[in-house]
């Protein structure tokens, strides 16, 4: 047998004991109804022996109350065949002392004997053994019964053929109970079956959409490479000359004898520098080469700290960007995926702190190596995250951002980035003080 197997049986066990409990329970109250009702058969059947009838009925109640009351224990709850089998034999007991009191063979009340076979293997979710059991115990009663009634067994044809039909109705019960069983556990499978494959859809949409997610990074990626690569055509040209043409005017005699002018000058020096800057940090996408492996070109985390600082300018306008880094920063990975980790950690805590109107946004990014890689947390002082969102912050989709301000996609594409370099990206905040992102590189052997 297989472990699964195993492993569903015993599931289907668990779940069926807390059914034969609620069973057990509701079935237990119904015979008591229909127990104290029967008084209504004795008035019409044996009204002189009503009275001690009703006492016999009113006593069996109680026991099968108390039954009931037991399984409400835990004891009971571990026993719940055991109880159940044992009070559903007490009505079996008073209608057999009933007979006995009455007529023995010729009384009429070894129709609720069989009535009560057929309940129990229709209403009970009891095993066929079980069944096959309480409908044995009940033939026996019945000879007793019969037996031991004063007059004895006058007819005995007519005993031996009640005696046969009640036989047949507990045989023909169990039987019944036995496919009762099998097609439950069926059901039971199917069920299990079905719960298995909705989770395995579960996970394939959940796959799909971070399959999708890095798709559209790509594509990203892709058109800003291209748009990289005209422009270091393009821009790189005209700003050489450009820089070539103020370092000649710097020169002139009328610009060194103006203080406005050469201020304006180098202005207009570092606002072409910094073009130069951008351009070069886009190289970093544009010349990626497709299918290489993530974790076999070395590069500077400092270097793609800075590039990705001033990728973010625009949205990190007013935010103090601190750095604590030691003076070795050489990790295995790429370059541009890792730059595009941080750009997005920053626009994240920026947009964040921006919205809040945080007093003196400030980002603090501080590395440290331990066992042979690169620890880095990336630390704002935003309005942090709520607790029931920190678990969340890095599935596909989510987002709290107003509709249109974001797919919720840039942090899933992140935590695959940095768990395709060996590590892991994990958040903490403390909810209105910080939030801090954590993820780890390996160092170049």
């Amino acid at each position: 047998m297989s472990t699964s197997l195993v492993g569903l049986q015993t599931t289907y066990r668990e779940e069926l004991r807390d059914y034969r409990l609620l069973c057990s329970k509701a079935g237990g109250l119904t015979v008591i109804v229909l127990v104290l009702m029967g008084m209504a058969m004795d008035y019409v059947v044996y009204p002189s022996e009503q009275r001690t009838f009703a006492f016999v009925r009113a006593l069996t109640s109680v026991a099968i109350g108390l039954a009931l009351l037991a399984l409400y224990t835990q004891a009971g709850r571990r026993h719940v065949q055991v109880i159940t089998f044992g009070w559903l034999l007490l009505p079996q007991v008073m209608i057999s002392w009933m007979i006995y009191a009455t007529e023995g063979e010729a009384s009429l009340f070894y129709a609720g004997l069989m009535l009560t076979i057929f309940a129990v293997g229709i209403l009970f979710q009891s095993g066929a053994w079980q069944t096959l059991a309480f409908g044995v115990a009940t033939v026996a009663l019945y000879y007793v019964a019969c037996a031991a009634h004063p007059g004895g067994i006058e007819d005995v044809s007519k005993f031996q053929f009640q005696l046969i039909l009640i036989f047949f109705c507990a045989l023909a019960s169990s039987i019944y109970t036995y496919f009762n069983e099998k097609g439950r556990f069926q059901l039971f499978r199917l069920k299990d079956e079905v719960a298995n494959k909705n989770e395995q859809l579960a996970r394939t949409n959940e796959n799909l959409a971070q399959i999708k997610g890095q798709l559209l990074q790509q594509e990203k990626m892709a058109a800003i490479g291209t748009l990289s690569a005209g422009l270091l055509h393009e821009v790189n040209n005209p700003v050489n000359f450009c820089l070539m043409a103020i370092e000649i005017a710097m020169e002139e005699p009328q610009v060194k004898d103006s203080d406005s002018l050469q201020e304006c000058l180098t202005d207009v020096k570092q606002g072409m520098h910094r073009i130069q800057h951008i351009v070069s940090d886009l190289k970093t996408f544009a010349y990626r080469k497709p299918g290489a492996a993530a974790d076999d070109v070395p590069f500077l985390f400092e270097k793609a700290l800075d590039s990705s600082i001033r990728l973010s300018a625009h949205e990190l306008r007013g935010v103090t960007v601190t750095r604590e880094l030691p003076a070795d920063t050489l990790v295995l990975g790429d370059e541009a995926a890792i730059i595009g980790v941080l750009i997005n950690l920053f626009s994240n805590a920026a947009l964040a702190m921006h919205k809040a109107h945080t007093a003196s946004p400030k980002v603090h990014v501080t590395a440290q190596w331990r066992d042979e890689r690169l620890h880095m947390n990336v630390r704002d002082n935003g309005p942090g995250i709520a607790p029931e969102n920190l678990a969340r912050v890095f599935e596909p989709f989510f987002t709290t951002r107003e509709v249109g301000q974001g797919l919720g996609l840039g942090l899933s594409i992140s935590y695959a980035v940095v768990e395709r370099h060996g590590g892991t990206l994990f958040a903490e905040s403390q909810l209105g003080e910080w939030t801090a992102f954590n993820f780890d590189l390996p160092r170049v052997e």
